[in-house]
């Protein structure tokens, strides 16, 4: 966490030398910054490592949602434009590895934010997660998608 705040220290004053305080010029402080501290601390810290290969994973997360969330809305949109839509229409129940309350609250979010899907319920025991799927032409397709998917990748994150 220590790394983090000088990763973001490093940024604001990039920002402020180069006197543009932008989400643009924001961003290239703290990739300059996290270059810098990668250089800075030696490889053998654990906190380092902690903190590096935690980046790589918000990164990778943020990269894999992105290629979702196009995928999935240039999906919606094809569909919308035919005269003869594909949509099966369905909700299915998906067992989640997820327990705490936040990595349900996430998983739940980010499953609801991609276009053709949005999440209803969990059940009592915390154990499944309810959905409305547009595209649930086989119901164990879509629950292998999401568990391998935006599940493994969320927990990966969060744990």
């Amino acid at each position: 966490m220590q790394l983090f705040v000088v990763n973001v220290l490093i940024s604001m004053l990039w920002a402020l030398l180069t006197g543009k305080v932008s989400v643009g010029s924001l961003t290239l402080g703290f990739v300059l910054g996290y270059f810098a501290l990668t250089l800075l601390y030696p490889a053998e810290e654990e906190k380092k490592n902690s903190y590096f290969q935690k980046t790589m994973q918000v990164v990778r997360f943020a990269l894999f949602f992105t290629k979702e969330l196009v995928v999935s809305s240039w999906r919606v949109a094809i569909d919308v434009i035919k005269p003869l839509p594909l949509m099966r229409p369905g909700v299915i129940g998906i067992p989640i590895d997820a327990e705490t309350d936040l990595e349900i609250t996430m998983l739940a979010n980010i499953i609801s934010l991609t276009p053709g899907t949005l999440s209803l319920d969990v059940s009592k025991d915390r154990k499944t997660l309810y959905i409305h799927a547009m595209y649930v032409a086989n119901p164990d397709d879509l629950r292998k998608e999401i568990k391998d998917g935006l599940e493994r990748r969320l927990l990966e994150l969060l744990r």
